[in-house]
């Protein structure tokens, strides 16, 4: 039963952090307040399992760099153990690397090493009851990247709209060639290549031959 279903039982956390001073020191802090029991400690991905094992956790709290892995591996090995578990990403900093993760994993909560006790335990026990929750400075970055992971994969999914044919001719448009050039080419009719152009253009959402490039290399488009 998670700590959520029956009131007054405790938030069952579990510590996965390599460095002892900041693994003993968040233990410390979470073990002074009442509703909170660190269940255990694990000092690097291959401690995950046992530990889960041991103890299932209703919050497993992981940093992001472990000397065998990164957060990527060990929460891997706590949802193949305990799926319900809701994980908080912590971490040294707030580089783009870990927000990513954070993202990427579905973490529900994030901390810097340097937060504040009210701030460790807020997120916390938000994680704990299926809530996600981050300082608001580190929220708004993070939905930035969202932003821009979700206008990455828009321009991926253009350019793979574009058939072979059109890549073809977006490449000699990237070189210069006017539709005459193309033509010769590619031993296809003028009226033809005109057809692809504007096809390209309109799934480029461009309005000339130059920002279709400008848009398709922008996009990873390689000539």
């Amino acid at each position: 039963m998670d700590a959520q279903d029956e009131p007054g039982q405790a938030i069952r956390v579990l510590i996965v952090e390599d460095h002892p001073v900041v693994a003993e020191g968040l233990s410390s802090l979470l073990e002074a307040y009442p509703e909170i029991t660190v269940t255990g400690v694990a000092g690097s991905v291959a401690e995950v399992v046992p530990a889960i094992e041991r103890a299932v956790a209703d919050v497993a709290v992981v940093d992001f760099h472990l000397p065998d892995g990164t957060a990527y591996d060990a929460i891997a090995r706590v949802r193949s153990r305990s799926p319900s578990t809701a994980i908080v990403l912590i971490s040294a900093d707030d580089s783009e690397e870990t927000l990513r993760a954070f993202i990427e994993v579905g973490a529900s909560g994030y901390l810097v090493k340097s937060a504040r006790a009210e701030e460790i335990l807020q997120v916390i026990r938000s994680a704990a009851t299926g809530e996600t929750c981050m300082p608001a400075g580190i929220l708004a970055r993070t939905m930035d990247l969202y932003r821009a992971r979700d206008q990455e994969r828009a321009r991926q999914e253009t350019l793979e709209s574009l058939t072979g044919r059109e890549r073809q001719i977006l490449a000699l448009m990237a070189q210069g060639a006017d539709n005459r050039t193309v033509a010769g080419n590619l031993h296809i009719s003028y009226a033809t290549v005109r057809t692809h152009v504007r096809s390209i253009l309109l799934k480029l959402g461009a309005r000339s031959r130059l920002e279709a490039v400008a848009k398709a290399r922008e996009s990873g488009f390689r000539e």
